[in-house]
């Protein structure tokens, strides 16, 4: 069994892809195409090679009930959504005999082509993820199945140059500061972005004025949120970050700052999730007054983070392959330098926001210092992060700069 098991030397995936050094990505209606290779050190029997394409977005995540002073129970919430389930057959004799390969390496193409539909971009986060991978099945007389299951990345275009994505989006906001029974007077916030549609590395040029008519400073400052949503059995889960903040100079008792165009750098997080019915990922700008002894002033904008940026000049009909070659520098993007790091996102909603908390849905804050992360561990967890548990690989990797992404369990 041995000496069988050890003619198998390398058995892999190579995707095809435009760029040796970059991972190929793809969206719906593209063909995926590839091959799979085998090294083999001696001559070996083989009945069949297939490969599977599998696509999934998955919740799942627990919570703990109580049904009396002295039971308690973990309750589970989990759905999926299926996107991609396509057979290939790679190698396979027609009246089931055994096909010999000899010693030595041996390419077996294969295509397939990802459903018109349209598809949810690839994503990892706490309580669930989006994934799509290869999986193939070597079947030998006599042995063990061999296994592999190597992921590629989905990426649906978002084209910022939409009607609805380059609208501005403005706001006002007041509320009268107090402590207990005492006024200090008013606070107020009107700000103002140019649109909601944003790719990352952008800056955000933030209009604002902040009227304080109290007898306290009072600090204004912007944020960028995400709100990731992970949705099973009618109940959701929430997970909130701050990505990106902006100070401004403490605005002095009963006076009025004006933001002529302060700028806020979007950080390389992933792309908005607004289509899948289990999965979300939403972004906003909150642009807020903290009033010292009194709840916040929190005024908020809607952000859509695209991967097709602005372009106001040119073509809108390049296709999706050249717009990858601009859409994919949040995947190789520095994280900016910050003055601070970002707050905990607790710390930046007002009170009205503090009540809704308190009820359903569940929310989890987690951002401390999340932008002095290395890049490749930013903070939505969006890339290409722990695989899913099953699966084997070659044991002989190939370099990294040909190498795609295998999944070990």
């Amino acid at each position: 069994m041995k000496m069988i098991f050890d003619k198998l030397k390398k058995f892999y995936v190579l995707f095809d892809s435009p760029e040796i050094d970059s991972p190929p990505v793809f969206s719906s209606g593209d063909v995926v195409s590839g091959k799979v290779v085998l090294e083999l050190a001696g001559e070996s029997k083989v009945e069949s090679l297939k490969l599977h394409a599998e696509g999934f977005a998955k919740v799942h995540w627990t919570e703990s009930r109580s049904a009396g002073a002295s039971t308690a129970y973990t309750q589970n919430y989990s759905d999926e959504v299926e996107y991609l389930n396509q057979r290939e057959v790679l190698l396979q004799a027609d009246n089931g005999d055994i096909t010999v390969l000899p010693a030595g390496r041996h390419e077996f193409p294969f295509s397939f082509q990802l459903p018109e539909e349209t598809l949810v971009t690839s994503f990892e986060g706490k309580h669930g993820s989006i994934r799509y991978w290869v999986k193939v099945k070597l079947h030998r007389p006599w042995t063990t199945v061999r296994k592999i299951k190597t992921e590629f990345t989905v990426i649906e275009p978002i084209d910022i140059n939409t009607p609805t994505l380059l609208a501005p989006q403005a706001g006002t906001k007041d509320k009268m500061a107090r402590v207990w029974y005492r006024n200090f007077g008013q606070v107020s916030v009107t700000a103002k972005i140019d649109r909601q549609g944003y790719t990352p590395g952008e800056v955000i040029p933030v209009f604002a004025e902040f009227d304080n008519a109290t007898s306290r400073s009072v600090m204004p400052k912007a944020f960028i949120t995400q709100t990731q949503t992970f949705i099973a059995r009618g109940t959701m889960k929430q997970k909130r970050s701050v990505v990106a903040t902006l100070s401004g100079d403490a605005v002095g008792a009963r006076r009025r700052e004006t933001w002529h165009g302060r700028a806020i750098k979007i950080p390389p997080v992933g792309p908005s999730i607004l289509q899948c019915r289990i999965i979300k990922v939403e972004y906003m700008l909150k642009v807020c007054v903290d009033v010292p002894g009194t709840s916040k002033l929190c005024l908020e904008l809607p952000l859509v983070m695209g991967t097709i940026p602005l372009h106001p000049f040119g073509s809108r009909t390049s296709s999706v392959s050249s717009q990858y070659s601009v859409n994919l520098e949040w995947l190789r993007m520095a994280i900016p330098e910050q003055p601070e790091p970002p707050p905990d996102y607790s710390s930046i909603i007002s009170e009205e926001e503090a009540e809704q908390n308190m009820t359903p849905p569940e929310a989890e804050e987690d951002f401390s210092g999340i932008l002095e992360r290395p890049l490749f561990t930013y903070v939505q967890e969006f890339r290409f992060r722990p695989p899913p548990l099953y699966c084997e690989v070659d044991p002989h990797p190939q370099p990294l700069n040909m190498r795609p992404r295998c999944m070990t369990c």
